[in-house]
């Protein structure tokens, strides 16, 4: 009996890889304009300075076009709606930036700490809100879609009479026991936060336990099979991909519900803190112009 998945899903960048490289990104857009600042070529009140306020002000406000774009029927029509994202999210780091330029990360009066830490509250939380929707974006039925090939592929669905794991039946139990126990239910708040948090802990100590169980089942058939080192590694390589990647797409199954829920409060919060934001900006460019 082979225990090898068939020809593999189209591979894709891992989410966790790409958020690390988007927050690497940012620290250092971050760390570069704090560099900028402390090598006094420009003060907030220069023509520079104040010029790099007028800029990163303007793409504040040109983030409003994509909720427009979204709330707006004849707006829709005006290209693709991430096109418009895209736009939002580069206009959402762009203009922040250029704010701390502007600030040289100091503030001097009531109104313009006003501003600028109503500034950090919206970008930090559209950080936040831009890590949720990567994992809602896609929908669920690309998630379960991918999950149902899954556990087809490797003979785990309920129709199909043969599993590629029956080698290791220990492996088989544990893996459909976690996706019965996680996807059956929709959660709630409290079991949100546990599926965000709490249930890549589990998934982690359950492919642990399951590359243990392949061991000896594996040995058995080399020894029964006449497999030299090379295709004993190969195949244990091979195996543990599997067990892998059927447990990463239960995960973003079970885990899907719980950030679409999130997402959801997410809007809620962050329309309090855009409306202080406004506010608190044109304050501050009144009592700049007029002081």
């Amino acid at each position: 009996m082979q225990p090898l998945a068939p020809a593999p899903l189209k591979p894709r960048m891992p989410r966790l890889t790409g958020d690390v490289l988007v927050y690497l990104v940012l620290i250092a857009l971050v760390w570069g304009s704090w560099w900028i600042t402390q090598q006094g070529l420009f003060e907030a009140g220069d023509d520079v300075g104040y010029w790099m306020g007028v800029a990163g002000g303007s793409m504040m406000v040109l983030l409003f076009t994509y909720p427009l774009r979204k709330r707006f029927r004849f707006t829709q029509r005006w290209g693709k709606a991430k096109w418009w994202f895209l736009v939002h999210m580069l206009l959402g780091v762009g203009g922040p930036i250029l704010i701390l330029l502007h600030s040289t990360f100091q503030v001097r009066s009531l109104n313009a700490s006003a501003a600028f830490y109503s500034m950090i509250i919206v970008a930090l939380s559209g950080v936040v809100g831009r890590f949720i929707y990567s994992r809602v974006n896609r929908g669920l039925h690309g998630e379960q879609s991918d999950f149902r090939e899954l556990q087809q592929r490797a003979g785990l669905h309920q129709r199909e009479a043969h599993s590629r794991l029956a080698f290791a039946p220990e492996v088989e139990r544990r893996l459909k026991e976690f996706d019965q126990n996680e996807l059956t239910r929709r959660p709630g708040l409290v079991a949100c936060m546990r599926r965000v948090f709490w249930l890549p802990i589990k998934q982690w100590w359950t492919f642990r336990v399951c590359v243990k169980e392949l061991q000896e089942p594996l040995n058995r058939l080399a020894v029964r099979g006449g497999w030299d080192d090379k295709s004993l590694a190969k195949r244990q390589k091979l195996a543990r991909k599997l067990v892998r990647r059927y447990l990463d797409a239960a995960v973003r199954v079970a885990q899907f519900t719980a950030y679409e829920r999130l997402f959801s409060l997410w809007h809620v919060a962050h329309i309090p803190f855009v409306y202080l934001l406004v506010i608190s900006s044109v304050v501050h460019v009144v009592a700049v112009h007029a002081y």
